[in-house]
């Protein structure tokens, strides 16, 4: 071949590759970006998008579940965060598929149980809890979120025993001893509710509400002195005076069921505790500690 012959083939050659390069250029640019915007947000980024206010870390979370539906990390942030804006169906759904890939995390179940009983369906938490505790045994949170689920549907002799598994693991969990306590209040058992209340009271993350339901068991007892010195910690001076006093009229033998029904209750004693928990919302109207745990309507309500 002549060199002007080979001249020209090399020109174009190259005027072909330079076409060619050209063409895919952008190809590779949008593949670049693709990939650059499917790349999960760094730890740094997910720290400070927990930082940020509900709605943001919700939308944050959900272009992160986009990304990798399968993360379990991301599933539970995303729910996490729908829990939080009210979006409990979304929250539902997004764990339901996460337990698909994951059918072993306690972390999962637990969440979901937590917000089946947000939404009123104690009979599915307790189906999850019971779950968690095959998956979990070694957790205690598991056994005392199955013992509130029993409490809530009346069972309280099975929440008991859920909740005595749950202590064997933690012995002073101060959520466990409160729930275990007002279950025992529910089956009329007063001292024993002192018992796990006392105990419960005397741990360093105890809120008042812990306390306050202590004294009103010392006061459903008649132990009045020991109920105004609980009760004076946490609320003022007037106001154990006329818990005392309204508390003291409702377990003379001699009134009537009509009677204790026109009297004001006291001020609402309750605990709220973390995960699925529970509170008694106001104190019993009743005549001694048996009648007292069966006071029609009086009964525990369960929380997340």
């Amino acid at each position: 071949m002549s060199s002007a012959k080979t001249s020209l083939a090399l020109i174009a050659f190259a005027l072909a590759a330079s076409a060619t390069s050209c063409a895919s250029a952008p190809k590779d640019d949008a593949a670049l970006a693709m990939q650059e915007a499917m790349k999960p947000a760094s730890p740094k980024e997910r720290a400070a998008a927990n930082r940020a206010d509900p709605l943001t870390r919700a939308n944050f979370w959900a272009k992160e579940h986009l990304k990798d539906g399968e993360d379990l990390t991301v599933s539970l942030e995303f729910a996490r965060a729908l829990r939080e804006i009210g979006s409990h169906e979304r929250a539902l759904d997004v764990l339901s598929r996460a337990l698909i890939v994951h059918p072993e995390s306690a972390d999962a179940l637990m969440l979901l149980g937590r917000i089946q009983m947000a939404t009123g369906d104690v009979a599915a938490a307790g189906r999850v809890f019971h779950r968690a505790t095959e998956v979990a045994p070694e957790r205690a949170e598991t056994w005392a979120a199955l013992g509130t689920t029993f409490d809530r549907e009346g069972q309280h002799k099975l929440a008991q025993t859920a909740y005595q598994r749950a202590l064997e693991l933690e012995p002073l969990r101060t959520t466990t001893l409160t729930n275990y306590g007002l279950s025992l209040v529910l089956t009329g058992d007063l001292p024993g509710a002192e018992a796990k209340l006392l105990k419960a009271a005397a741990n360093a993350d105890a809120g008042a509400r812990v306390t306050e339901n202590l004294a009103l068991v010392l006061g459903l007892q008649g132990k009045f002195d020991d109920m105004k010195t609980v009760s004076g910690a946490a609320a003022p001076e007037q106001v154990v005076d006329q818990n005392v006093a309204l508390l003291q009229g409702l377990i003379q033998p001699v009134r009537s069921w009509d009677a204790l029904a026109e009297k004001p209750a006291p001020v609402r004693v309750a605990e709220t505790l973390p995960g699925a928990e529970a509170q008694i919302a106001e104190p019993v109207n009743g005549v001694d500690g048996a009648a007292a745990a069966q006071s029609p309507g009086r009964t525990l309500r369960l929380r997340n």
